[in-house]
């Protein structure tokens, strides 16, 4: 299937780089990752367009044969034209539906105000790659106790994506602690996609995230090639409105849905 959606083009790049089975078919796409199970965003179903309101009942069984035996369904909607009523159709009971807002850049403008208070750099070695997981840890909230085997599942493919050259992993340090951190990866045809920008709790509102966007950015565009950046935001949160002062555009929507069988992870 002819992926037409930039947010999930990127999705899926960035996945297959990290270990990922990327499956195509004529209608759709399969994601399995069989490393990190509990991984709903490696293990979905991306469909062409949003099933038919008749269709609708059958759609858990549908992924359930696709990706048997795990504790949730997801489905992603390759339509970045998709309305509200198509969104509307897919709220069923148990189904909880996402719509993220996809923005593109050709430059990322640098902050207003120059920090000091950190360096920013690529994460190195066992002890920064630990410490991106203690950072994923402290950004969770409200995770369950399954939450660190997922985070250092999902650091370990990351890590591996980034040792085989695809892109690269930058955080914001104070002396050796990580206060920030984001990735950035090649997704082919000059587009590259930021990925898990993050603050720890204590060292927010520094401009630390304005200077990894900035710096990871520059980073693509030069070494990397790419001519496009790709980023994908909750509207509701309020970052949205920090990659929009960055020199970020709304572009598209990403559409989502996923029943919770039993507690699992983005």
């Amino acid at each position: 299937m002819e992926v037409l959606s930039l947010a999930w083009r990127t999705d899926l790049a960035r996945l297959a780089q990290s270990g990922s089975e990327v499956e195509h078919h004529p209608a759709y796409v399969v994601v399995r990752t069989p490393q990190n199970p509990t991984f709903r965003w490696g293990n979905f179903v991306l469909l062409r367009r949003t099933p038919l309101l008749r269709d609708l009942p059958g759609l858990a069984a549908r992924v359930e044969t696709l990706l048997p035996g795990l504790g949730h369904h997801a489905v992603g909607i390759d339509d970045p034209s998709a309305g509200r009523e198509d969104v509307d159709r897919l709220r069923q009971p148990g189904w909880r539906v996402a719509v993220d807002t996809v923005l593109t850049a050709d430059r990322v403008l640098p902050p207003r105000q120059l920090q000091r208070s950190a360096v920013v750099r690529a994460l190195s070695g066992d002890r920064d790659w630990s410490q991106k997981v203690a950072l994923d840890l402290a950004c969770a909230e409200g995770a369950g106790p399954d939450y660190e085997l997922f985070a250092t599942r999902r650091a370990a493919a990351e890590r591996a994506a980034v040792e085989s050259r695809h892109g690269a992993w930058f955080g914001a340090f104070d002396g050796d602690r990580l206060l920030a951190g984001l990735g950035i990866f090649c997704a082919g045809d000059g587009l590259a996609r930021f990925q898990t920008v993050q603050t720890h709790p204590e060292a927010r509102r520094r401009g630390l995230a304005q200077a990894l966007l900035h710096h990871a950015g520059t980073h693509a565009l030069g070494e990397l090639g790419a001519r496009t950046l790709v980023l994908v935001a909750d509207p509701d949160h309020h970052a949205l409105d920090l990659y929009l002062g960055a020199g970020f555009v709304r572009t598209e929507r990403q559409v989502s849905a996923e029943c919770l069988r039993t507690p699992t992870r983005r």
